[in-house]
């Protein structure tokens, strides 16, 4: 069974639909990636994937052994979170609240965790160090390894290249794709960047104001979606 599966689902702001009959599925090991132009929905969607926001049409459905509070979330930083006065540590290990439940403090067990993720993401040196001081490289794998403290199955990303540089953002789908591929995470990544987000993904979520496309990179390269938003760069792609 999907880890969550959207048929037909629909989304409105004020009986003004946002999102309409929109079906999909997120299978374990995929990595997803929805583009589309502002307005369309993006943010909409992850507010329902994430359980903040109740379909007004459709239904989505999750896996037996899945819960959307399983999500590791990694969202788009505001100008206050860049600058949040904590160490490193302290940021990275805050992704296991959910597990802590009403216990004071946190177990050997969320201590281990934070400290393997952040050895696994290469930030273990910075651990000390105050999160506002952080390049913002730097301060998204320290995001990305605090939503690994909370899910071991899939991370949900939105816009988490924006303001970054091109090495920056090279390294952090670099990362990514090792989560994904060696690791196992299942990625569901809103990007603005239909480019990187062929190049990297299995599959395609793409949201207009009228329709939307779902399917394999290689089977959006070819539609009519595809061939209008990639345009010249399907041409880079083949030479």
């Amino acid at each position: 069974m999907s880890l969550i599966a959207c048929d037909k689902v629909s989304f409105s702001y004020e009986k003004q639909i946002v999102v309409n009959e929109l079906s999909f599925s997120i299978e374990k090991g995929d990595y997803l990636c929805i583009i589309g132009e502002n307005g369309t929905g993006k943010t909409t969607l992850v507010k329902g994937l994430l359980g903040l926001k109740k379909p007004s049409g459709g239904k989505i459905t999750v896996g037996d052994s899945f819960q959307p509070t399983e999500i590791g979330y990694v969202p788009q930083q505001t100008v206050a979170q860049k600058d949040f006065p904590a160490s490193v540590y302290e940021v990275v290990i805050s992704g296991c609240l959910n597990q802590r439940g009403m216990r004071p403090g946190y177990s050997k067990e969320n201590k281990e965790r934070a400290n393997s993720n952040m050895e696994l993401l290469g930030i273990s040196d910075l651990r000390k160090k105050c999160y506002r001081n952080l390049s913002g490289g730097q301060q998204q794998r320290v995001l990305l390894a605090r939503s690994l403290c909370a899910t071991t199955s899939l991370l949900l990303l939105d816009e988490p290249t924006t303001g970054l540089d091109p090495v920056a953002t090279t390294e952090f789908y670099s990362m990514i794709d090792r989560l994904n591929k060696k690791h196992g995470i299942t990625i569901v990544m809103v990007s603005h960047a239909i480019k990187e987000a062929i190049e990297h993904a299995g599959s395609i979520l793409h949201l207009s104001h009228s329709s939307y496309f779902y399917g394999t990179v290689e089977a959006y390269r070819h539609s009519t979606f595809g061939k209008r938003f990639l345009g010249g760069m399907e041409d880079d792609h083949i030479n």
